[in-house]
């Protein structure tokens, strides 16, 4: 005789239909009073015990009971249109296209819940070859968060994907800095470049700041401290009758406006170069005499002549102007080398990397030292010279 099942161990039954052992539990009951029934099937009963068990599990430990089609294209399509709010639409849009090249084509079709480690492996060894350690990161962390937001909607139990390393990829374009010499003659040819390009490469090379900062810098953040006040003033008060200036680098072209990181947002004490630059700018607009009407607090310093934010693309072309007249490859550098070279002289010059990493606005020297390695000469001599002292110099001596 068959022994019944006990209560909350679930029903099996074999389907001559589907010719296939069904195996139901209930699961719970919905706010109108139906029962939820949860149910797998397999060719053998022990198979579709098996699949009952694991319900079963699930459910006594508060998880919920996920569809066993979810794939991971399911859970990439939803992190791309609930995981992104708040981002930029160019941000979204490289997002979505590395998940629709890169992600889904390889491993949509894989039901998420049988999703491993070995998957994601092979799949980013396999992208080694064509993309760079870069993009193989930013395809890692998109098919990451995706699981992740998974988990937390309760699709997956658990996220493979954070367990796999990102390996090397193919060699990148490597990031480049001018020499003394070079950024000498880039000097040069700016100051026979229109007035606001001359700023621009000027504040960029003397500043470090980012093309981005620069792009949404306002003139009520060029500020000069004024001596009776003791305090630093927008030199749309203040004028340019002072002598020290600075910029508060809060902003940036960024969605919210807001400035890379929050160490990213500082003020830095501008060079006389800088000053020379931006009061000529000044001047050129129209802004000293009043011909030209400030456009409140927010005007923004470098902008084109209606006004309006300069483009990445702007900024690149005219910027590629001056460095074809000073001798270099034009093609070969890019606005952002600016902030390298500002690193890389500095280095040179013997300056701290404790500080070079807070005028840049980065967290920690470790940011510095990572994204700037080819920059940064780090020379240490405290070793050296605490040994000469104890045991001199050269022998015999």
């Amino acid at each position: 005789m068959t022994t019944r099942r006990s209560r909350g161990d679930g029903g099996l039954h074999w389907d001559e239909t589907r010719e296939r052992w069904i195996a139901s539990v209930t699961v719970g009951y919905t706010p109108a009073g139906k029962r939820i029934v949860k149910k797998a099937s397999g060719k053998t009963k022990t198979e579709a015990k098996a699949k009952l068990k694991e319900i079963i599990r699930d459910y006594e430990d508060g998880l919920a009971i996920a569809s066993g089609g979810y794939t991971v294209a399911d859970a990439v399509k939803y992190w791309l249109e609930h995981g992104l709010k708040g981002r930029g639409s160019k941000t979204v849009g490289l997002y979505t296209e590395f998940a629709e090249n890169h992600v889904i084509p390889a491993l949509g079709a894989r039901k998420l819940r049988d999703l491993s480690v070995e998957d994601v492996d092979r799949w980013l060894a396999g992208k080694t070859p064509e993309l760079s350690t870069r993009t193989l990161k930013m395809i890692h962390g998109i098919l990451n968060r995706s699981v992740k937001n998974a988990m937390v909607r309760d699709k997956v139990k658990r996220n493979v994907v954070d367990l796999c390393e990102v390996p090397e990829g193919r060699q990148g374009r490597k990031s480049k800095a001018l020499t003394l010499a070079q950024a000498t003659a880039v000097m040069a040819a700016a100051e026979q470049a229109n007035a606001r390009m001359r700023g621009y490469v000027v504040l960029s090379l003397l500043t470090g700041a980012r093309t981005e900062e620069l792009r949404e810098l306002s003139w009520s953040h060029v500020v000069a401290f004024v001596d009776e006040r003791r305090a630093w003033v927008s030199v749309t008060e203040a004028g340019w009758e002072h002598t020290e200036y600075a910029v508060y680098v809060w902003r940036s072209v960024r969605q919210s406006g807001d400035t890379k990181t929050v160490k990213s947002r500082r003020t830095l004490k501008l060079p006389q170069r800088c000053v020379e630059a931006l009061r000529d700018l000044w001047e050129h607009e129209g802004l000293s005499d009043g011909t030209t009407d400030h456009g409140g607090t927010d005007r923004l310093v470098f902008c084109t002549k209606n006004g309006t934010a300069l483009s990445a693309g702007n900024v690149r072309r005219d910027f590629r102007k001056i460095l074809k007249e000073a001798g270099l490859v034009d093609t070969e550098w890019t606005p952002r080398e600016m902030r390298h070279s500002f690193v890389s002289l500095l280095s040179d010059s013997g300056v701290p990397i404790e500080h070079i990493s807070r005028l840049v606005g980065h967290a920690n020297t470790v940011v510095t030292e990572t994204v700037y390695r080819l920059q940064i000469r780090p020379v240490m001599q405290e070793g050296a010279t605490a040994m000469d002292d104890l045991f001199g110099g050269a022998r015999g001596a």
